[in-house]
């Protein structure tokens, strides 16, 4: 196989590496996009936000017809992946917020009297730790 033999074409093989590479492109733009700052605003979204944010998440799968993970799922791998960044960091000023309990492996729970405060990103990430 010479390389005049497809013209100004691609060779086959390097159409097929060249879609995929525009899939992971897509899907990286629509995650990127998706996620900026979820551990700061997805807690206290409402469940009317969170399934009109879902099917934003449902027509970009249809788009780049490639299954992308769920808003859930995203947000909880984010929020564990900073709290364990505030935990190992001692100069983080929320490092403090994160003491364990007397038996060394859970975390103590915050005391919270509203669902705003309830529903943010400490007393949250301290729940998702705890499980």
């Amino acid at each position: 196989m010479k390389p005049t033999d497809f013209g100004d074409r691609l060779p086959p093989q390097a159409e097929e590496v060249q879609h995929g590479l525009q899939v992971i492109l897509q899907l990286l733009q629509v995650e990127s996009i998706l996620t900026g700052c979820i551990t700061a605003w997805y807690g206290s979204c409402t469940v009317l936000n969170r399934k009109a944010l879902q099917r934003v998440v449902k027509t970009a799968q249809n788009i780049t017809r490639t299954e992308l993970p769920s808003m859930e799922d995203l947000y909880s791998q984010r929020l564990r992946k900073k709290a364990l960044r505030i935990i190992k960091d001692p100069h983080h000023p929320s490092h403090k917020l994160f003491s364990l309990l007397p038996s060394g492996r859970r975390y103590r729970s915050i005391r919270t009297k509203t669902t705003r405060l309830r529903d943010s990103f400490i007393p949250q990430a301290i729940r998702l730790l705890n499980n």
